[in-house]
């Protein structure tokens, strides 16, 4: 009998690894408290979802949370799903726990593309938050108020979040390469009535003049009543044409030194966030302060090993969840380091370059960017210090069980691999790392602590080592609040709600794994369903990428004689042309490690494949197009021009 590779950790904590880890230390304290004898995460887990109360109470005391009050209850209404309210007698502000930590020592450390970098320490980020915060103020900012920023990830984006989360402002985000009707889909219904903007921005080599675009912006949202550019670009950029527009160092206030936080509920409106609007407009998603701040530092200390002498970075936009995700680790006292512009810019180990250079800890990047660097060749074992980096994260696809191999193969043998998953609907993740376990190949480590994550079959019943919808069964602190403009709570409840009354239906077709960790095996709505058998992309993603032509793919079921037939486009590697020996390899590739079932009827090959803003391949807006249906917001792609190639594609239509 063949003995499977996943029986086998590619990587294991050491037991000295194990008792300094913030994980143990908290499973200690837990046993303390509550008289326990926690021995090993699968305790700690069960507890944590059996005993959530405790369990988050434990978090905020863990996690050291900066508050006016906490309130004797952690939860009322819990068998409410939606409408539990975590921490009702709370009072805190998020702004004041992510500047909580004082001094001398680099709190943000904010890149370029052409190089430029710039440094903040905790102290100087602290003022410069105290000055914008005082201009917010006088610029009639209050509670409740939307702030918008239409910003690359750099300082300037950290510093107006903050200044707007110390007021009890709402902030909201995306990124300069969204296009005018992108950023109206989004803003327009939220209704900012500050909007901080860049001048521009750098990538692939490339300068990009966003003022004319915010022009147009600042004339079609008739809430703004200022707007604020940031010096990016150039320090005194031409804004003329700018409707209420000022400079950044004509808008600050320069006298300020303290900031006044306010204090706030617990579920006070923190960020408003958007669905990647491709089948429609956007979903407006709301998150609280306080929900926001308990999970990302249980995430961060606990699941990711993060203390105050960690340089964390993540690869991403402001137009992504894991941008607000990596700022939240200021809570911890880490150092951030944020880059924006292409990272292969202006050679593939760009990003290397930078992690040796900063001494980055924990590196963060897509599973698509790790795909490319093994496709690039890139071998930073050999090539880069790496001797810092004690875990690397990936999120925004399933990762492939050969990028794991890459991973320990040719970047380093001793490092937390943690592949982790969740997405913009919670701010946060589901399932993801843990320091005191082994690292299994294709999987995802755990379920995250106080989630009580299980998988359904298609009738509600919980399975395991079995394909199915995932579902979290009890209320947990980052649920939204709820959706913006939606008053009963009707969008919200059918977006989550609907399929499993008073369950949490993620949308992501899953597995929970004997070593109890997770498998992703795509997205429900894109699972493909030839001849009734249940197919998740991923499961032919990963076949696919071995295939050395090939750049990436993207798979549909395409609608055929009254049953559904794979279809695999592919885009391959310059000097590539798909040929029948070709087709028969990806084909042969695929049929080798899964079913006959999972093999495409067609194979063709396409000069681009459509995207989102943050880089996830759209398989429902291929899909939609293939059948001859209209994709409804393309202005939520990064490149809507891709989907030409799949209109009444001829090899389609045999």
């Amino acid at each position: 009998m063949t003995t499977s590779l996943t029986e086998y950790p590619l990587w294991q904590p050491s037991h000295q690894y194990i008792q300094h880890s913030q994980m143990q230390r908290f499973m200690d304290k837990a046993n303390q408290h509550y008289g326990l004898n926690l021995t090993h995460y699968d305790d700690l887990y069960q507890w944590s979802v059996e005993h959530h109360q405790s369990f988050w109470a434990m978090v905020w005391e863990f996690g050291g949370v900066v508050a006016g009050e906490q309130g004797a209850k952690a939860l009322i209404d819990e068998s409410k799903m939606p409408g539990a309210q975590w921490f009702p007698e709370a009072r805190l502000n998020f702004a004041a726990n992510l500047l909580r930590h004082h001094g001398n020592k680099n709190a943000i450390i904010s890149l370029q593309e052409d190089g430029q970098r710039t440094s903040l320490s905790r102290d100087q980020l602290y003022q410069q938050v105290a000055q914008l915060a005082l201009a917010l103020v006088k610029a009639g900012v209050n509670k409740g108020d939307r702030v918008a920023g239409f910003v690359p990830n750099c300082h300037y984006a950290v510093i107006a979040m903050l200044a707007s989360a110390s007021l009890g402002a709402i902030w909201t985000s995306c990124s300069p390469d969204f296009g005018f009707n992108g950023v109206l889909d989004r803003f327009g219904q939220t209704a900012p009535k500050v909007l901080f903007a860049c001048d521009g921005y750098r990538y692939g080599g490339k300068t990009i003049d966003t003022r004319d675009r915010i022009a147009q912006i600042a004339t079609s949202l008739p809430s703004l009543e200022q707007v604020v550019i940031l010096p990016y670009l150039s320090p005194q950029p031409n804004i003329t044409q700018i409707q209420n527009a000022v400079h950044w160092d004509d808008f600050i206030c320069r006298e300020a030194r303290e900031i006044d936080f306010a204090e706030l509920p617990f579920d006070h409106p923190l960020y408003i966030m958007y669905s990647s609007g491709t089948t429609g407009e956007p979903k407006c998603i709301v998150h609280g302060a306080g929900g926001t701040l308990l999970q990302h530092l249980k995430e961060h200390l606990l699941h990711t090993n993060l203390c105050a002498d960690d340089v964390i970075f993540y690869y991403t936009t402001c137009g992504w969840m894991m941008w607000n995700w990596l700022v939240s680790a200021l809570a911890t006292g880490a150092t951030l380091v944020l880059f924006d512009g292409s990272p292969f810019e202006p050679e593939p180990k760009r990003l290397w370059d930078m992690a040796e250079q900063e001494g980055v800890t924990v590196f963060g990047s897509s599973a698509k960017y790790i795909a490319a660097c093994e496709k690039a060749g890139l071998k930073p074992i050999a090539t880069h210090d790496l001797s810092k980096l004690k875990a690397l994260l990936s999120t925004g696809s399933p990762l492939a069980h050969e990028s794991f191999d890459y991973v320990y193969r040719d970047i380093k043998e001793d490092v937390l691999l943690a592949s982790i998953s969740g997405g913009t609907d919670i701010v946060s993740c589901f399932a993801l790392g843990c320091p005191i376990r082994p690292v299994y190949r294709g999987e995802l480590q755990c379920r995250g602590l106080g989630m009580a994550v299980e998988v359904y079959d298609d009738e509600g019943h919980p399975v395991s080592q079995e394909k199915g919808e995932l579902v979290c069964t009890k209320p947990f602190p980052s649920m939204p609040i709820g959706f913006w403009n939606d008053p009963h709570g009707q969008r919200y409840h059918s977006a989550y709600f609907e399929r499993f009354p008073g369950v949490w239906a993620h949308g992501d077709y899953a597995e929970i794994t004997a070593h109890d960790g997770i498998i992703i095996h795509g997205r429900s709505d894109a699972v493909l369903n030839p001849g009734g058998v249940r197919i998740g992309t991923a499961e032919i993603y990963r076949q696919v990428e071995k295939v050395d032509e090939v750049l990436e793919a993207l798979c549909i079921g395409q609608e055929w004689q009254d049953d559904v037939r794979v279809v695999l486009f592919v885009r391959l590697k310059e000097g590539y042309t798909l040929n029948e020996d070709l087709s028969r390899k990806i084909k042969d590739t695929i049929r080798a490690e899964t079913t006959p079932r999972h093999v495409p009827a067609r194979v063709i090959q396409v000069a681009d494949i459509p995207r989102t803003l943050s880089g996830k391949i759209v398989e429902l807006a291929v899909r939609e197009v293939v059948h001859g249906r209209p994709v409804k917001n393309k202005e939520a792609l990064a490149n809507p021009e891709a989907l030409k190639h799949f209109e009444q594609h001829p090899k389609l239509q045999d």
